[in-house]
């Protein structure tokens, strides 16, 4: 009885992992992360992206079987596998080029690859909001004219969000709200839509309570889980991998945390590992299985 692991979500092009990239992914696999999502933010680093699945994203390699006997919560031993996935993040798009959009197609058309990370952001003090919905729809129209999975980003912006989903074109097989931080009120009409929910080990924090009353009521196959590495770090406590930044001695969050979040996400909805671990993998699947 062997668990893998799928991140919906991470940054492992991050410059903050200084270079160490190759070194967090062999922790990975150690860890049985099968699969990783990772999202770019802006034309400056869809080319580490593209890097990173050109050398990490292939499926022909062989797996390393669990040894004779291993049960319980014994993880099977695959590469890691990054999918990549294109877009402009809210925070960056006031960097994009004139050329911003046929950048982003001609990076789609290099590799398999998902859209994202894009979004809405009235959170992020002195952010302009002009500009964000045009950007954000012409994404999002990308993805539904491919059915490409897309990973979505949203702050102070839910309502907004919602009408814009409604009244634009959608990718056929869904989109993935990552770290769903809206209203519980609002899961249904998002999920009614082809939404996805990834549960961040950032809200097993304490203070994140509202949060996690929230993911009680995703549609079991419509959960997904992430790390969002380097970023939104587990409570210190429950980290598997503490990492910090090389540059400043920051505490970063190392994507091998993946099964930390699993056994959070675990507690959070009462069921055995192995059986989130299954639905989890299901709905990954699903929405991220790319030709």
């Amino acid at each position: 009885m062997s668990l893998r692991f799928y991140d919906a979500h991470n940054h492992l092009q991050d410059e903050r992992f200084g270079g160490r990239q190759a070194e967090l992914l062999a922790a990975c696999e150690r860890e049985g992360v099968a699969r990783m999502v990772v999202n770019g933010s802006c034309e400056e680093d869809w080319t580490q992206v593209l890097a990173l699945a050109e050398r990490f994203g292939r499926d022909a390699f062989h797996r390393v079987p669990l040894s004779p006997g291993e049960v319980g919560d014994a993880v099977e031993r695959v590469p890691t596998i990054v999918i990549p996935s294109f877009g402009y993040h809210p925070w960056y798009i006031g960097e994009r080029t004139s050329l911003w959009r046929e950048n982003l197609i001609r990076f789609l058309d290099e590799v398999p690859s998902a859209v994202g990370e894009i979004g809405l952001d009235r959170w992020k003090p002195g952010l302009p909001y002009d500009g964000q919905e045009e950007v954000f729809v012409t994404q999002l129209s990308i993805a539904a004219e491919r059915n490409l999975p897309v990973s979505i980003h949203c702050l102070q912006a839910w309502g907004r969000m919602l009408e814009l989903l409604k009244a634009s074109p959608r990718p056929a097989r869904g989109f993935l709200l990552h770290s769903y931080g809206g209203p519980r009120e609002m899961v249904k009409a998002f999920a009614d839509l082809g939404a996805y929910f990834s549960l961040p080990g950032y809200y097993a924090h304490e203070r994140k309570e509202r949060q996690r009353e929230t993911f009680l009521h995703v549609p079991a196959d419509r959960l997904l889980i992430e790390t969002d590495a380097p970023d939104q770090s587990l409570p210190s406590a429950r980290e598997r991998f503490p990492l910090t930044d090389a540059a400043n001695g920051k505490p970063l969050n190392h994507p091998a945390n993946l099964r930390a979040v699993y056994e959070f996400a675990a507690e959070l909805f009462s069921e055995p590992m192995k059986t989130l671990a299954d639905r989890a993998e299901q709905n990954f699947l699903r929405l991220f299985s790319l030709a």
